[in-house]
């Protein structure tokens, strides 16, 4: 009964104070919703890399070529990442699951009154093997494609949005926030047309469409807006020199998936060797693990995580000094009331509960309305607001409420003390 009586009350007394008893929670529900925020964040993070992890390849390799500073060739013997350190690469592992090499550019393309500067990639099959989400309008390219360097061509349309956040409707309506090359391949019907690539015919034999954005796992999500033969690429797009001599089937990078994460260090050796060799002693090339990708991507965001939990924890604190400084305010205006409770038998702890009850309800409302205020802006705000909002659980709900209700409880803990110590004779006595 004294608990039941000691929530009534609290409640009387909330809510004749309003104004008082919602500037006295608000900070802590502030720090509710960033706290929220981070659980939701985190867990759709965890969620997203291991999506990635299997989507890229547990076994990824990464070789790109190295420049110098300035961005200058290195003068060396070396000709740098060819199509030939590829297949060497294959031959010499022939378990390796995937080896994509890739030559990446920039061009122009025109089609009728569009022109844009985009980025452009040389591709071969083998690029099908990892990060696979896409619809496909037309087709791909085939062998023939491949070794006859076709001058033809697939764009790669992003995916739209399930649900786009409002300020980006906003910003796009606006300020015409948007991506030229999208719009353009979304609106026109361009499978099976000519387009010009720089100063080059090509034609359009298939659309690529990628995954709803708010539902791609993968990090870097679309790659190069137009895809063409990497044969292509070379023939027409390549301008890269060593020495002063023309390398024609130069690369940009080579991606190579294990197949299986436990050979990824050998294989990391082997390769790094056969390179070595090849490029005369010289390490023009860069070699990443990407489980080390992976492993840096995280404590980025580990780092961003705890960022914001510092802010909603230091909010909190604030919200707890608030309630104790409502504590002490509403026990120097109950003196007499308090004289009068322990005149008719009251006990000091029963004075302290009814103190530390109030409080407790303070920080309850405050987490209430913080995890309202996350939700809403986790929804609201969030690119991807609907995962974040479907990767929280039960447990982090009760979590941030029991923070708030803690927080009230330890903040409230001396006024309340302060509270119960009063002389019964000096309090009566109080006007």
């Amino acid at each position: 009964m004294m608990i039941v009586e000691s929530i009534r009350t609290g409640a009387i007394e909330i809510w004749s104070h309003k104004t008082r008893s919602f500037l006295s929670f608000a900070a802590i529900a502030f720090g509710v919703a960033a706290i929220l925020y981070t659980f939701a964040h985190v867990n759709e993070m965890q969620k997203r890399t291991r999506e990635t992890f299997e989507l890229a390849g547990p076994g990824r390799i990464n070789i790109n070529k190295k420049r110098q500073r300035g961005g200058e060739e290195s003068p060396g013997l070396s000709k740098g990442l060819t199509s030939g350190d590829a297949v060497v690469i294959k031959k010499a592992l022939p378990n390796l699951y995937m080896v994509s090499p890739h030559l990446s550019t920039w061009a122009e393309i025109q089609y009728q009154s569009f022109r844009e500067h985009i980025s452009v990639k040389g591709i071969n099959l083998e690029w099908k093997k990892r990060n696979w989400l896409y619809t496909v309008k037309g087709r791909f390219f085939n062998q023939y494609d491949i070794d006859t360097a076709a001058r033809v061509c697939i764009l790669n349309e992003p995916g739209g949005w399930i649900e786009k956040p409002w300020w980006m409707r906003r910003a796009k309506k606006r300020w015409g926030w948007g991506n030229k090359f999208d719009e353009w391949v979304k609106r026109v019907e361009l499978v099976g047309r000519k387009i010009k690539l720089n100063d080059q015919i090509f034609t359009v034999i298939g659309i690529l469409k990628n995954p709803p954005q708010d539902k791609d796992p993968r990090w870097i999500g679309r790659d190069a807006s137009v895809l063409i033969p990497l044969s292509t690429a070379q023939r027409y797009f390549n301008d890269q020199q060593r020495g002063g001599a023309y390398v024609p089937d130069a690369l940009s990078d080579i991606v190579i998936d294990t197949g299986d994460e436990n050979t990824v260090d050998t294989a990391m050796q082997r390769i790094k060797n056969i390179l070595t060799v090849r490029h005369r002693g010289e390490e023009d090339f860069d070699l990443s693990d990407w489980r080390e990708v992976v492993s840096q991507r995280l404590s980025r965001q580990k780092e961003q995580a705890i960022q914001i939990l510092s802010v909603g924890i230091v909010a909190i604190l604030a919200g707890g000094v608030g309630i104790m400084n409502v504590t002490l305010a509403t026990i120097f205006s109950r003196i007499k009331e308090i004289g009068v409770r322990r005149a008719v038998g009251a006990t000091r702890m029963d004075i302290l509960s009814q103190f530390v009850t109030e409080a407790m309800m303070l920080g309850a409302l405050g987490g209430i309305a913080g995890i309202a205020m996350g939700l809403v802006g986790i929804e609201k705000l969030a690119r991807d607001g609907a995962d974040k909002l479907e990767a929280l659980l039960i447990w982090h709900y009760l979590a941030t409420l029991g923070i708030s209700v803690f927080a009230g409880f330890i903040f409230s803990i001396f006024p309340a003390y302060q509270a119960s110590k009063l002389d019964v004779v000096e309090a009566l006595r109080n006007e």
